[in-house]
Parts: structure tokens; sequence; C-alpha cells
């Protein structure tokens, strides 16, 4: 018995013929930077988001970096997100000259506006909230602040493509949402891309020129810019898969509610709150349980031996990475955040898992604690 993880495979597969034509067309068009194919994805992922612009960039790095870019952020300035969110967020700011400040998580592993309010300083001048795990955080208190205070907020939506709240697409929120199309995720190029999705002219226009050297028209340099651009034959690959990301993501949520049938007996997992089929404001790009009694590494250790494989997203807070020890948190300083690293398992989640892939997974699950019972 082998379980897949995630499985981009299958979604190449799915979308192959359709995507080796538009690779020849490119091939034959010769436009191997930037062109229709960019713009074509572009334009049908803002319409699909319900705002009026999307600007490819190289990866969902870049996008939140030249977003605060595009704010004019930097020396000087805080910028506040989680503490147990992927280093890319924290990065991302830190590459600015700006300040990360973080804050802990609630039991759902998201952010809080009571939280944000608390770390305001005057320097403050942004905003990440993280839809992690594919779960996007209720924010329309978070609007009202973020514009009665003039606070931006950015998006991470590197997790939550196709999620919406209120009929309202992840990323259309704030100011701008940033979009990693990595391979794994709901919405996965066949190589690295992102995107910043804006209802702004001003911040688009801004944002087409800080990811082409400054300029849009070539040797035109506007102001000092970045190359990061997204390659039009993974902007291709993306336009096929974007047809199917309704029914990927719907698949993801029936998925999960397999998952709550086959491990809602299993004592020593806390599993992720029942949502309901047709509840887009979650997308599962992960389904992360937690391992009660310090079993995580022993369980994770018998799913690898039995073919069935898991991941831990993340297993260190940034505020306990050595790279991030300047930010002068110490253990203790998120303590949500830090008890639960040691505790999350990423189970298999994709869109061609089966519910007998499920059933496999919980007989094993199952099998494993009731070892260490009679042990």
């Amino acid at each position: 018995m082998g379980i897949l993880f995630s499985a981009p495979q299958v979604e190449y597969d799915i979308i192959r013929e359709e995507w080796l034509e538009t690779v020849a067309q490119i091939g034959r068009q010769g436009v191997f930077v930037g062109g229709t194919w960019v713009s074509k994805f572009e334009s049908a992922f803002a319409s699909r988001l319900g705002v009026s612009e999307a600007i490819g960039v190289g990866n969902g790095t870049d996008a939140l970096f030249l977003a605060l870019k595009a704010l004019g952020i930097g020396p000087g300035d805080e910028v506040i997100t989680a503490a147990n969110t992927f280093v890319a967020t924290v990065s991302a700011i830190h590459h600015t000259g700006a300040a990360p400040v973080l804050v802990d998580c609630n039991d759902e592993y998201l952010m809080e506006l009571d939280a944000v309010r608390a770390a305001v300083t005057s320097r403050t001048k942004a905003v990440i909230p993280v839809h992690l795990y594919g779960q996007v955080i209720d924010l329309d208190d978070w609007k009202a602040w973020s514009e009665a205070t003039g606070i931006a907020m950015i998006e991470d939506c590197a997790q939550a493509a196709g999620a919406s709240r209120s009929g309202q697409a992840a990323g259309s929120w704030g100011v701008m949402g940033c979009f990693s199309f990595y391979p794994d995720k709901n919405l996965g190029a066949l190589g690295d891309g992102g995107a910043i999705v804006s209802n702004s002219p001003e911040l688009a226009a801004r944002l087409k020129k800080l990811r082409n050297h400054g300029g849009e028209l070539r040797y035109q340099h506007d102001l000092p810019g970045f190359n990061s651009r997204l390659d039009p034959l993974q902007a291709s690959a993306l336009h096929c898969k974007l047809a199917y990301l309704d029914e990927w993501n719907a698949h993801r949520r029936q998925a999960a509610g397999w998952y709550r049938s086959h491990l809602a007996d299993i004592a020593e997992l806390t599993l992720p709150g029942h949502v309901e089929p047709d509840d887009t404001s979650h997308v599962f790009h992960l389904y992360v349980v937690r391992v009660g009694g310090g079993r995580r590494e022993e369980l994770k250790k018998h799913l690898q031996k039995k073919g069935i494989l898991t991941a831990v997203q993340y297993p260190v807070p940034v505020h306990l990475l050595p790279a991030y020890a300047h930010l002068g948190y110490g253990l203790g300083s998120f303590p949500q955040a830090e008890r639960y690293a040691g505790e999350i398992l990423s189970l298999p989640m994709h869109a061609a898992l089966q519910e007998q892939d499920v059933v496999s997974i919980g007989s094993e699950i199952k099998s494993f604690f009731a070892a260490a019972k009679v042990t």
C-alpha cells in the first residue's frame, strides 16, 4: 500500500494534452517571457476572484515582498503577521528592511484581530493575515479596522486559492492578496509561480513596474525594480488548471468529511472543525490533525513504514528559527504556536484521494494507538 501526500502528477495528467498544445503555441510564437498566456491567466484569475487586477510574479514569496514594496514599506516600519506561518511570510517582510512583528494563533491555527491590535505601535504600517492550511480568516472586522487605522492589510493566500467567505474571495479583502502557485498548492503550476491581486489601479500599475526592472516598457525604468515575472509556460498550465479549481477544492472538502467519519473515534487525535461540503471558507490545502501524548513522531514513522506519507507544517515557529532569533522573541513568547508545532501532523490531502485511502489511513492510526495501549 502506498498513499501519496500530494499528487501534482495526477493534476498534470488531467491537463496534459491541453497544456502541451499551449506549449507548442508558445514555442511557435517564440515568446518565452511575458506574452499572451500570462495576460490570459492574469485576466482569468482576476475574474475568478472578483478583483480588477492580477499581476503574475515569479513565486509566492516575491508576491508578498513586492506587495510590501508597492506600499513603500521599508526600514523603520513594522509589519504584523503570524508566528506559525511558513518562513516566507516573515522573510518577505525582513527583506524590505521592515521589522516583522509576530502574534500567536488560536486553536484553529489562525491569527485573531485582538492579538493584532495589541501588537500595533506607531511604526506599524501593515498586517499580513495568513489563511493557513486553506481556511479563510473572517476578515469583516479586520477590513473595517484596517480602513479606520490606515494600517494596510495584505492577505497571504498561498494556501487558499479558490477559498471565499461571505461570497468574497480570499485575496479580495485587503489592499492586496498574495498567492503562491508552488506545484502542490490547490492551484499549482508545473514549477514556481505567484500572483498579487488588487482592486487598486495605482498599486497594480506600480506592481507591474516593480516586477519588471521598474518599468513596463523596454529600457524605460521609472523606479528601482526587480526581476520577478510569471513564466508563460507556467501561466498556461495555471490557465488550464483554473477550470478545475472549484471541482478539486470540492473534492478536498469531501475528503475532509471522510477523515472526520473515519478518525472521529480516535481519542488521541484532535481533528479540524467540521466544514459543510458547500462551505468554501476552507479548501483544505492541508488536513492537519493534532497528536496527543507526545506521539507525533512515532505515529509519523509508523505511517511512513506502511507507505503513508505525512508532513509537519511547520515543525518550528518562526520566532524560534535561528534566522529570526534577532527579533528577540524567546521560548514561551507564543504558547499556542509553540505547543501546536509539537503536535500537528498533516495527513494526505489532494484531488485524487479516495475514501478507501482514508479508511486505510484511519485503520493504521487506530492500530498504532491500540498497540501503544497494549504495551
